[in-house]
């Protein structure tokens, strides 16, 4: 199992500690499978006044988004030209944003990849989004309902479920086996 590191529940494999200042739910990840798109940062805002923006990271840290180069945001590319650590996050330059304007429209973008450019797993490790969306059963065999999402409040991860009737409830991953088409929760668990 990977030593703990910071946490972007989109990206992180089981195992590791959320970011303390990072979002406590999961970043959308859209689609199924290997193409899908997953969000490793988002644009907080501009930075100074040479187009530099101010990033939210949902990834390992500033580092881990070099090995991308460039992100896909509404169709089109941004090109990473230089990242590094700030208060909260990172800063970052990107080649398509050439002034502070350009920088400030780019607020509240987020950074996708496809799935399948995410680094490769060991065995019985797993992406926080690909639990998105698998049908929950509990291990009386009770159909519960379907992950909405993986959360971590610094105690640990934790998965949301929601039932068919669209009320939801929480269990701690501990409680979670990771099947290949579905999660099931431990009956002590069950709401």
């Amino acid at each position: 199992m990977p030593k703990p590191t910071p946490h972007p529940a989109g990206s992180e494999p089981s195992g590791r500690a959320p970011h303390p200042d990072g979002p406590p739910q999961t970043p959308p990840a859209s689609g199924r499978g290997l193409n899908r798109r997953v969000v490793l940062a988002a644009i907080s805002g501009a930075h100074g006044v040479a187009g530099e923006v101010r990033l939210k990271l949902f990834a390992d840290g500033p580092d881990s988004l070099k090995r991308y180069g460039s992100f896909e945001v509404d169709g089109r590319t941004l090109t990473l030209t230089k990242i590094r650590p700030a208060n909260h996050g990172a800063v970052a330059r990107f080649a398509e944003i050439a002034d502070r304007t350009g920088a400030e429209a780019m607020r509240g973008t987020v950074l996708t990849v496809a799935r399948s450019a995410l680094p490769a797993l060991e065995e019985g490790e797993y992406y926080h989004h690909d639990l998105i969306d698998l049908p929950c059963v509990s291990s009386d065999g009770e159909t519960l309902g379907t992950c909405v999402a993986v959360e971590n409040f610094n105690a640990g991860d934790v998965v949301e479920i929601e039932r068919e009737n669209g009320k939801r409830f929480m269990v701690p991953i501990a409680a979670v086996t990771v099947g290949e088409t579905q999660l099931t929760i431990d009956s002590d668990f069950v709401e």
